[in-house]
């Protein structure tokens, strides 16, 4: 998990690499898809209330299929037959977006259309669904030859996809930052914390190779580590240590935000970490770690105000659940179907409650106690301090009935037993 971010960043910096002496190629989710959902969908779409002309543009074997006109929309490769190119670029009543929407593309939004046909005329599903895939390495000795520092060089992949872009700008790269920068760097990213003095002193006398990636080890073996890169995930997940409604009164789930702090420090991989928040509970002999890990589930606003429909708000913290788990998991929001089919995202509203009919099963109330620190259904969870309290309390009660057990019923041999008067009687009977 602790290299998830630095993969996102190698993808999101190699989708953008190219060489320098040729323009980017046209991607439709990044540069086609939003002029065609702003201009264009709601009147060639996915509505057939709506579909003007029998021209379908949000699909692809719609949109380069002839119409009943016999003209085609999209002819990949030739923006020269393509009707869609014809009508933007039209200045008479053939232009689309037809003038009375009092809408127009700009110069640059009908090139990009003109040159994504010519280039094929690609659809992208959403990118949620796309399967990443490892990009090709880019042959760079050209560029680096044009260095005017020569003290820069490619030492790792990603270090080829970031000096593209670089090249792309027609910009050059930094002079290597100092190491106390580098330092306090590294120790920003992987904690969020600066160095400490002593540890600018400890590295800047370490003039070892390695010295960086020693650094880099120790942060990442800190508790720090994981506090830091939990914060995106609580935020994600609606963390809070209030109930969010109404008197917003405190609750207590920390334990499921260090479950996360630790999951990240212990390096948890990413099919458990996912499996446990989601389904911990249901695993077969689930620990008690497993069972605070779907507090995942119950990270979601609470109310306690009187006079409220409690199955109303029962059925808004199912739904929670829904879009909060689509948003984090899958990359894609879920929100909009649960009022109706989505237009554009592939997602129904038939959906939307079959993932909330799994979510619907918790023995829950809409409305909570009052001032009450949890909702519950709620699992009591002594810290490790009050459990070894609890232990040592039981043990001594287990050691004094011992003792009471071995006491003479008849009060002692040669002597008669004590009544119930008597001050012995009176003290085993307080203990």
């Amino acid at each position: 998990m602790r290299f998830a971010s630095l993969i996102v960043c190698v993808f999101a910096i190699a989708s953008n690499a190219v060489r320098a002496e040729t323009p980017p190629a046209i991607d439709f989710a990044r540069d086609v898809r939003p002029i065609l959902a702003n201009f264009c969908i709601r009147c060639h779409g996915p509505d057939a209330k709506q579909r003007q002309a029998g021209v379908r543009l949000d699909l692809r074997d719609e949109a380069t299929h002839a119409t009943k006109s016999g003209r085609v929309a999209i002819t990949p490769g030739k923006p020269e037959a393509s009707e869609l190119v014809r009508r933007v670029f039209a200045d008479d009543d053939d232009v689309m977006p037809p003038k009375e929407t009092e809408q127009t593309l700009t110069a640059a939004q009908k090139e990009t259309l003109k040159r994504w046909i010519a280039e094929g005329a690609k659809f992208q599903t959403h990118w949620a669904f796309v399967a990443p895939t490892r990009p090709v390495l880019q042959n760079l000795k050209s560029q680096i030859s044009d260095l005017k520092s020569k003290a820069w060089e490619i030492r790792t992949p990603i270090d080829r996809f970031v000096f593209a872009r670089i090249a792309a700008a027609g910009l050059q790269p930094s002079p290597e930052a100092d190491r106390v920068t580098l330092l306090r760097r590294v120790t920003l990213d992987l904690t969020g914390l600066p160095p400490s003095l002593d540890e600018v002193d400890e590295f800047l006398a370490d003039m070892q190779s390695d010295a960086l990636e020693r650094v880099v080890d120790r942060l990442l073996a800190s508790p720090r580590y994981g506090e830091h890169q939990a914060r995106d995930w609580l935020d994600q997940a609606r963390y809070a240590d209030t109930h969010g409604y109404f008197t917003d009164h405190e609750r207590f789930m920390w334990r499921w935000r260090d479950w996360v702090i630790n999951a990240f420090n212990a390096d948890m991989p990413f099919d458990q970490f996912t499996i446990e928040q989601l389904a911990g509970d249901l695993l077969a002999d689930a620990t008690i770690e497993q069972r605070i890990a779907t507090g995942f589930n119950r990270n979601h606003m609470i109310t306690e105000e009187t006079g409220v429909t409690p199955e109303e708000y029962r059925t808004e913290y199912v739904a929670d659940r829904v879009r909060t788990t689509s948003a984090v998991w899958m990359g894609l929001t879920a929100g909009c179907a649960q009022c109706h089919d989505h237009k554009f995202d592939p997602l129904t509203q038939r959906e939307f409650y079959q993932l909330f009919a799994y979510f619907n099963q918790l023995p829950e109330q809409g409305i909570a106690g009052g001032k009450q620190k949890n909702a519950a259904p709620e699992l009591r969870l002594p810290t490790a301090e009050q459990s070894a309290r609890q232990e040592d309390l039981q043990r001594r009660i287990r050691e004094t009935q011992a003792k009471l057990s071995a006491l003479p019923k008849d009060g002692g041999v040669g002597r008669p037993a004590p009544s119930a008067s008597s001050p012995q009687q009176i003290l085993v009977s307080g203990l």
